[in-house]
Formats: structure tokens, sequence, C-alpha cells
């Protein structure tokens, strides 16, 4: 029997007590590994073991396809109308409203972050996401086309039908936020999905499993598979009865993503990869909001984010007075226990993160760099790390080129960008020089279900989030992500 994780939380800003299995969901249930193994699931905070998980093979990844076929063959897909998955999925989005606290908490727990943070923005997020979807189940459809023949003569027409069975891998950066974006699209065009969660953090995506049957989510619909990357990911991503895979994390790891679907079956593939967001802050920028917003920028999630600003270009002119005031705010920030309720910065992620970290740090210094403040240890148990900010760098070092996850078009990412400037006109061009997916003005990190995601270069393929997650940003192919195009004609009157 899979491991059930009980916990009781007596925080200052969240109690209450969680009871739930964290084993394998496959075709509705929730079950052991095959090879019955598990995987310990540390706290950041304290290095402290907080459960354990059932850990996933190949063959249980063979087990999840099988279901999911099923189930796309019978209850889903064709057989399930998009008024029917609308209506199960906003059922979902408000199971998930009323645990928005537990799952909070478990989002803290598992991954470090301000508990708030994850109340405020991470929850809510996630199920506004669900919903907005849902509102697009029902309106999945295709075009009738003008031929060379008489409409009398033939009548042609396109369907956007499900693709059937899709992959889909998400980072531990943000896991219920990651997990909302693949699944809803998915499942709201009629796709089945067999999902990994990240080994280090999959806590709130099993919980969710658990509220998807509560909603009732038909068996096999929803398929949730933890473990490493070198197995579950693999078998997913190599799959040959899987025809669709979506990647959240590394470059590098999106490179043998796409290798294995090209390898396997030429699957479609969807990759949000990483970044090195330049800000850039012009002469006339409101001073207090341009800091304000790039300490949002690099600091929020422990720097943890994939659009993270963390190359900051300020004009000469107010250099000196930014650098005082970006200084005093960053020295503010309250590094701390993700269940305090003024912490704005938790551990980082794990062990393993800490240590690349320190490393880039290192390397910082050993380059040339200055460490201005921070580059140390905070505390003495769990992962945290003062905020840091360096000075005097140039382009070619590590801490400046590489992800730390740390001229602005010098960079084979191009994931985000922000631009902060009173003038419109200068806002406007630079904003579409700069080689990013997201551009921001006068803001950072702000978007919403409905706005596109995605990256230029080597930030990824495709978009996630809005209409162009359904139709992979080809504007008139609408759905074409999640959905297989189909041309149909019928003679209505040529003769041989």
């Amino acid at each position: 029997m899979p491991t059930v994780f009980t916990h009781e939380f007596n925080t200052p800003v969240y109690k209450g007590q969680v009871s739930f299995d964290t084993g394998l969901f496959i075709d509705g249930q929730f079950v052991d590994g095959s090879d019955g193994t598990t995987i310990d699931i540390v706290n950041p905070a304290n290095g402290k073991v907080i459960t354990s998980v059932s850990e996933g093979t190949q063959k249980d990844v063979d087990l999840a396809v099988d279901a999911a076929e099923k189930a796309f063959e019978t209850s889903w897909g064709l057989n399930c109308p998009g008024n029917k998955r609308g209506l199960l999925l906003n059922k979902l989005a408000s199971l998930m409203e009323e645990h928005t606290d537990e799952l909070a908490a478990l989002e803290a727990l598992d991954t470090g972050k301000a508990f708030n943070a994850a109340r405020s923005k991470d929850i809510p997020g996630a199920i506004a996401c669900i919903r907005y979807f849902a509102g697009w189940a029902d309106k999945i459809s295709g075009r009738v086309i003008e031929t060379l023949q008489t409409t009398e003569e033939r009548f042609t027409y396109t369907r956007h039908e499900p693709i059937g069975v899709v992959g889909q891998i998400i980072p531990w950066n943000s896991p219920l936020l990651m997990f909302t974006w693949k699944i809803a699209p998915a499942l709201a065009t009629g796709n089945t999905v067999v999902l990994k969660p990240s080994e280090i953090t999959p806590l709130t995506a099993i919980r969710v499993c658990h509220l998807a049957k509560e909603a009732g989510l038909p068996p096999g619909v929803l398929n949730v598979v933890t473990g490493y990357g070198n197995t579950v990911g693999s078998a997913i991503s190599s799959h040959m009865r899987i025809y669709k895979i979506a990647f959240t994390g590394s470059s590098l790891v999106g490179r043998k993503v796409m290798e294995a679907a090209a390898k396997s079956n030429l699957k479609n593939a969807t990759l949000e990869l990483g970044g090195k967001s330049p800000n850039i802050i012009f002469n006339d920028a409101d001073l207090e909001q341009a800091v304000h917003w790039a300490m949002l920028g690099i600091f929020s999630n422990q720097g943890q984010s994939c659009i993270a600003g963390s190359r900051i270009f300020v004009q000469e002119g107010i250099y000196d007075e930014f650098l005082k005031r970006f200084t005093e705010k960053s020295r503010s920030i309250k590094v701390g226990d993700p269940f305090t309720p003024d912490t704005f910065q938790g551990p980082q992620v794990s062990e393993m993160q800490y240590d690349r970290i320190m490393g880039y740090i290192d390397s910082g210094k050993k380059e040339g760099a200055k460490i201005h403040i921070g580059g140390e240890r905070h505390g003495s148990e769990g992962y945290f790390i003062q905020p840091t900010i360096f000075l005097d760098t140039n382009p070619d070092m590590r801490i400046v080129k590489e992800e730390i996850f740390g001229p602005a078009n010098d960079t084979v990412y191009g994931l985000a960008a922000a631009v902060f400037t009173k003038d419109v006109n200068r806002a406007i061009t630079t904003a579409h020089k700069l080689k990013a997916g997201t551009v921001w003005v006068n803001c950072y990190g702000i978007g919403d279900p409905n706005t596109p995601f995605g990256g230029f270069k080597q930030s990824g393929i495709g978009r996630e989030m809005g209409e162009y997650a359904l139709n992979n940003g080809h504007l008139r192919m609408v759905f074409d992500s999640y959905t297989e195009v189909k041309s149909v004609n019928v003679n209505l009157g040529l003769k041989m």
C-alpha cells in the first residue's frame, strides 16, 4: 500500500492537518510503484525528511499509458462533449479553491516558498488557469473551406480532434502552477495525460489528483507518475504511444526530451526552457517603482524562476542612486521560515540547488566580479542563502551567461525581459528590439491565464497559456497544440 502522508500544521499563518496517499495515480487509483521503492521528500527549511512517495518506473509509465488510452477511447476524447469536460474542470477548480490554504501549506512545506506567497499568487493562479481552459472546452471548432468546386459539388471542412495520450514533465520551482499549466489545456481539448512531477516537489500534484478524483474525472484521464528524470521522464519522452510531449525545465534536459521525441515517434513537442532575463532601467524611469519591481523580479521565489530578472542594466545617469536604493531594498528582505508572516524569501528547494548556487557565487568571485551584498549562507540549518548582488561583471562571466536559477540580447536565452522608462516611444521601441517571448514595461513578472508564455532562441518551442497554448502560436489554426487538424472532403455532386 502507498505511504499515507499525515502532517499537522501548527504555524502562525496556517493551522490544520493533511492526510493523503502518496502513491502513483494511475487509472483513478493510488498505487505503489512496480518495484515497491520510494523517494524521500525533504523539507528545505531544515533538511529533514517530510514523507516518502512511491517511485515510478518505465513499467509504471506503460501502465499509465494503458489507462490513458482506455480512457481516451471510452470516457474522454471524442466520447465526452466539451461542455462536460468544462464542467468537470470547473468542479476541480472549485475543490482547489476550497482547499486553498491546505494547498498553499503543502507548497510552502515542499518547496520552501513563503506560505503567504503561495497563498496569494500560486494557488489562485493555478485555479484561474483551470477555470480559463475549462471555458475553452466547448469552443473547439473547425472551419468550412472554400474549394475549387462549387459548394453544391463539394463540401470541405476541418475538425480539431484531440491528439490522444499526451506526456508532460514539470519542474520543482512552482509545482502546482506548472501542473495546472500543463493539464488544463490538454484535458480541455479532450486529451488524456501521463504527467511526471518533480521528484523533489510532488506533494501538491498528488494532492490535486485526490481532488480530481473527487471532482469526477473518469479513471485514466489524468495519471501522475512520480519518479526520476532518467527513468520516468525518459520513458515518457520516448514512449511510442504518447504523441505529444510538453516539458518545462532546463535547456540541457529540453534537448534530451526533444531528441527522444524525434527518435521515437516524432512527437509534437512544446518546450519551456531556461532564461537569463535582462531588466533595462533608463534614466527617466520612476526610480522607486523600478527598484521595487527589480527586487521582485530577481528575489521572488528565492530567485528560482525561469523569468528571474538576473541581469539588471541601469543607465549611467541614475546608476549610483539606483544601486543605493536597490541595496537598501535587498537588505530589507526577510529571509526565514516560510510559515512566518513577514517572510519574503525562504530556503532554496534542495541541497543540490543550494550547492549549485554557492558554486556560481564562488565562480563569480574567481572571475573577478565583486560581491556587493550577500553571497553567504543564511542561518545554520536548511538551504538558505543571503540575497546577493554582484557588481563589476562582464558578459563572459558564467554568472552573467548562465541561468543560475541567476548587451541585453547577448545570451542564448530569450524567455523574458523588462524595460523601465516614462517615454512610451522608447519603451515600445526597446520592447520590439528585445529577443524575448515576454517583455514587461514598468513592471516585472505579472501574467494572466489568457496571456501566452514561452521563449525565443534556446528558451523553448511553442507557447503555454492563453489561446496560444491551444494553437501553439498559429493564429488561424486554433487549438493546434493539443489537437490534430483533420481535413474532411465530402463529394456532393462530382461525377467521374
